[in-house]
C-alpha cells in the first residue's frame, strides 16, 4: 500500500485580467530571445496574438510565429511546425491559444529539445530530460494545459487521440490571462467549460492513492486521489456551477468568463495529478474517429460513467451534487447521488453539449471497435473507482449511443 503522494504544477502561475501585460517581463527574467510562438490563424485574426507579440516584442525578443495548429491537431501539422521550429532554432516555445495549441508547442519543445519525431515520446515518462522553457497561455478555459503534463495529438491514420505525458511538459510559465478568452466563441466555451467539470469530477472520484495498482516495474502518469487535489477540484466544481452557464449564454459577463478562466485552471491541477479516467479513455477512440471537440466529448460520456461508477462513489457524488449548486436536504446518501448525475445532464443540455453518440454520427457497428481501442489505455483505467471489464466499456458505449 502507498504511504505518500506527490503534487506538481507549472513552475509559475500568472493570475489576473491583464496578466498577458507582464509576459514580457517574465520571458526577460527567463533570458530567453528567441522565441517559437505556436497558435493558430483565428486568433491571429482576432487580434489576441497580437495582444501577446506586444510585450515579447516590447521586450526585444525574436519572435517566430507558427499558426499552424488546430482543434485535436494531428502528427502531420506537429511534423510541419517542427520544420518551421528547427530552421528558426528557438531558445523557448511559447503555446497560445486551447489545449490543442499548448499541446503542439509542448510536443515542439520536446522535439526540438531532444530529436526524433513525435511518436518516440508517447506514452508516460518517455521524456528524456527538460525541455526548452515553456510559456503557455490559454484563451479557452477548458484543458487546463496550462498547468498539465499532458500532450494530445491526432493519430489520423489509425483515428486514435495519443498522449505524451511526462512532468517535463508543465510548463516553466504559465500566464492565465482571462481577458484572452473573452472573445472565445459560444460553442468552444461550452466545450471547453464541460472538458473543465469532467478534470474536476473524475480528479475528485478518482482510485485513492493508497488504493492505486501500478504494476511492478511501470510508472504512474497520476497519483490517484489526495487532499490536495480534492480541494482544486472542489473549488473547480464549485465555480463550474455557479458560472458555466453565464459565460455561455451571456458571453460579455467578465465575472463569469474570470471564474472559468480559474476554474480551468484549478481543474487542470487537480487531474494532473490524482489522474483522469473512464470518461477521458473513452474519449479518445470516440474523437478520433468520429471528429468532436474533446470537450464535447468527454461532455458527452460523462454522465454515463458516472452513473458507471455510482456505487463506488455514493457520498462523493452527494458532495458534487451540493458542490454544483443542488440542495439534498432530506435526500439518501442514494438519492443525493443520483442527483450529481441529474444536474450535470440539465448541463450539458443548457449549453448545447451532444446528448448521446448518436448525436455526432456514431453508429452501433462502431462501438465494439471504440471499445477495443478504449480498453488498452491501462494508465486510465487504473485511475477509475471501478474497475472495468471490456464488456462494461461496450455497455457504457451502448447506453451513450
Amino acid at each position: 500500500m502507498r504511504t505518500t503522494w506527490n503534487f506538481y504544477s507549472a513552475g509559475q502561475l500568472t493570475f489576473g485580467p491583464g496578466a498577458v501585460h507582464q509576459l514580457g517581463d517574465l520571458a526577460k527574467r527567463l533570458n530567453v530571445t528567441r522565441i517559437l510562438l505556436v497558435t493558430d490563424e483565428t486568433l491571429v485574426k482576432v487580434g489576441v496574438v497580437n495582444r501577446v507579440l506586444a510585450p515579447l516584442r516590447e521586450s526585444g525578443a525574436e519572435v517566430e510565429l507558427f499558426d499552424g495548429s488546430m482543434a485535436e491537431p494531428s502528427l502531420e501539422i506537429a511534423e510541419t511546425c517542427l520544420v518551421q521550429g528547427r530552421k528558426f532554432e528557438p531558445d523557448a516555445v511559447i503555446g497560445v491559444g486551447g489545449g490543442s495549441n499548448m499541446d503542439l508547442a509542448k510536443i515542439a519543445a520536446t522535439v526540438l529539445t531532444h530529436g526524433g519525431r513525435p511518436a518516440d515520446y508517447f506514452g508516460f515518462d518517455c521524456v528524456p530530460g527538460p525541455v526548452l522553457p515553456l510559456i503557455c497561455l490559454p484563451t479557452t478555459a477548458g484543458t487546463g494545459s496550462e498547468v498539465s503534463h499532458a500532450a494530445v495529438l491526432t493519430d489520423t491514420a489509425n483515428e486514435m487521440k495519443v498522449s505524451t505525458l511526462s512532468n517535463w511538459l508543465r510548463p516553466t510559465l504559465a500566464i492565465v490571462d482571462p481577458e484572452l478568452t473573452y472573445s472565445c466563441p459560444k460553442q468552444v466555451t461550452a466545450d471547453s467549460g464541460i472538458d473543465a467539470l469532467t478534470h474536476a469530477i473524475e480528479a475528485y472520484t478518482a482510485t485513492d492513492f493508497d488504493q492505486m495498482h501500478v504494476p511492478a516495474g511501470e510508472g504512474s502518469a497520476y497519483e490517484g486521489r489526495f487532499p490536495i487535489a480534492d480541494s482544486l477540484a472542489e473549488k473547480a466544481i464549485t465555480l463550474i456551477g455557479q458560472h458555466l452557464v453565464t459565460a455561455v449564454n451571456e458571453p460579455d459577463n467578465r465575472t463569469a468568463r474570470d471564474a472559468m478562466a480559474l476554474a480551468a485552471t484549478l481543474a487542470g491541477m487537480a487531474f494532473s495529478n490524482a489522474g483522469v479516467a473512464l470518461v477521458h479513455a473513452l474519449e479518445y477512440p470516440l474523437g478520433g474517429a468520429l471528429h468532436c471537440s474533446h470537450g464535447a466529448g468527454n461532455g458527452l460520456l460523462l454522465p454515463f460513467v458516472m452513473r458507471f461508477n455510482l456505487a463506488e462513489r455514493i457520498e462523493t457524488f452527494g458532495r458534487i451534487a451540493r458542490l454544483l449548486g443542488e440542495s439534498t436536504d432530506g435526500l439518501t446518501p442514494s438519492d443525493a447521488a443520483e442527483l450529481a448525475i441529474h444536474r450535470v445532464e440539465r448541463l450539458k443540455q443548457e449549453i448545447g453539449i451532444p446528448a448521446r453518440i448518436r448525436d455526432i454520427g456514431g453508429t452501433p457497428e462502431q462501438l465494439a471497435g471504440f471499445a477495443e481501442k478504449a480498453f488498452t489505455i491501462k494508465r486510465l483505467f487504473r485511475v477509475n473507482p471501478r474497475q472495468a471489464s471490456l464488456e462494461d466499456v461496450i455497455g457504457i458505449y451502448r447506453d451513450a449511443l
